[in-house]
Formats: C-alpha cells, structure tokens, sequence
C-alpha cells in the first residue's frame, strides 16, 4: 500500500519510550484502518474494514483479549 493512501499514522497514547514497541494506526483514505507496528514502520500492516475496527476496539476496551498470566 502506498503511504498517500492513509491519513497521518497516529502512535497510541500508552507508548512507553525506550525503545517498546508501540502500536501505530492510520484511516484509510477510501475507508477503513491500518495498524502496525511503530519499530517496523516499513513491515507488514494490518487493514481492517471501520466495522472490524469498532469490534476490535470494542473487544479490548471489553477485556476479551486480556491475557492471564
């Protein structure tokens, strides 16, 4: 995908520094968004469809990826 297809690329507000990892998100332009990894700007990314987006905001927010250690 060519970078003139996104809006600017937005870096979550629970980025830690140092170097962590960090999750990235952008809009489509032609609707949707796009995620990846802000260490790997140039890797791989993830296009979600805005009602696969607002589900998988809503399962986070829900708990339902938590992970028990």
């Amino acid at each position: 995908m060519s970078t003139t297809q996104f809006s600017r690329w937005r870096k979550s507000s629970h980025s830690g520094g140092g170097g962590s990892s960090c999750v990235e998100v952008a809009a489509l332009i032609h609707q949707g968004v796009a995620v990846r990894d802000s260490k790997d700007a140039d890797g791989p990314m993830l296009s979600l469809a805005p009602s696969a987006w607002v589900s998988l905001l809503t399962g986070i927010k829900g708990g339902s990826f938590d992970l028990t250690l």
